[in-house]
């Protein structure tokens, strides 16, 4: 059935199609150990960009803050109650220099935690050096169970560096008229 000639031939075939298989299996190994090399070179390159771009952010988060909240322009509002068990507030509305800057409706447990000396941050924004005027509406009931409505104003000069204002709500009986002081806080 089979010659010599045929069994070499086929014999020379396996050959031809081992060493193909081998060489193709060289190649893989070849392709895979660049790729595993090139995925490497990859993932570096990826941390160095993610890092590169921290760092660009944390830049451009300190230039905002020094841009858009310098400390040589701060100016901040507090408030407080001189006379505690007085006045149940209802609302405060602040202005600078005749604009909105803030406005605040109160809940219970707020006038009740004002009521025990805590302090309220009305404020917090920037403002040129110069002559200002601060002016607060303040709707409140008294222990009288009248309902004021109080509107105040007060100048005040702004010099470089952070200004700090107190606004202490008092009423004493037995009007029980709010009257509000501010205090600069040094």
């Amino acid at each position: 059935m089979f010659s010599p000639q045929k069994t070499q031939e086929c014999r020379g075939r396996k050959n031809r199609g081992l060493a193909f298989i081998c060489s193709g299996l060289t190649t893989l190994s070849l392709v895979f150990s660049h790729g595993e090399a090139f995925a490497a070179s990859i993932d570096e390159e990826i941390a160095e960009l993610k890092s590169a771009v921290t760092a660009h952010a944390n830049e451009v988060f300190k230039f905002e803050q020094r841009v858009l909240h310098p400390v040589d322009t701060r100016l901040a509002v507090f408030l407080t109650l001189a006379s505690r068990d007085v006045l149940d507030l209802d609302s405060v509305e602040l202005f600078v220099n005749g604009k909105p800057a803030a406005s605040h409706l109160y809940t219970g447990k707020e006038n009740a935690s004002l009521q025990q000396g805590s302090i309220q941050q009305l404020f917090i924004g920037n403002l040129a050096s110069g002559e200002h005027e601060l002016k607060a509406v303040i709707t409140a009931r008294a222990a009288n169970d009248r309902f004021v409505r109080r509107e105040t104003s007060h100048r005040f000069q702004k010099r470089p560096g952070v200004l700090r204002l107190q606004m202490a709500l008092e009423a004493k009986a037995p009007e029980f008229e709010p009257r509000v002081s501010v205090v600069e806080w040094k």
